[in-house]
């Protein structure tokens, strides 16, 4: 089974979805069995909201956090560059020692997936 189209609530194709659900309505997907030469439709709606508070992730200032910056983010690349960052070309991502960097703009740019997918010790 693939998908094709994913559309957002208000597309042509999600209005009826929409009526329905309303606000809950994150996405339509429209799937393709070829086995059995259906189109599926399907709906994912929003079931509950609850209070949630992220927890804080701790770094110590010698750590080394995944930064990721646009490619024309020319003044963020040069900010990454006062900070000691080495680029990271396989990961696509600024390496820069989490202290260097805490309190600036470049701090809400850490990439928190690709951090937890590493080493957390790991420093310069």
């Amino acid at each position: 089974m693939t998908t094709r189209l994913k559309l957002k609530p208000g597309q042509k194709g999600t209005r009826k979805l929409q009526a329905l659900y309303g606000e809950d309505l994150v996405c339509v997907r429209y799937r393709y069995d070829a086995e059995t030469g259906l189109r599926i439709k399907t709906a994912e709606i929003i079931v509950e909201r609850k209070p949630w508070t992220p927890p804080a992730l701790h770094f110590t200032a010698q750590q080394i956090v995944p930064v990721r910056i646009g490619l024309e983010d020319k003044a963020f690349q040069a900010m990454a560059k006062a900070a000691s960052g080495k680029w990271d070309a396989k990961a696509k991502v600024w390496r820069i020692p989490y202290g260097k960097i805490k309190g600036s703009d470049l701090e809400k740019h850490i990439v928190l997936d690709a951090f937890r997918a590493e080493k957390p010790n790991k420093s310069i």
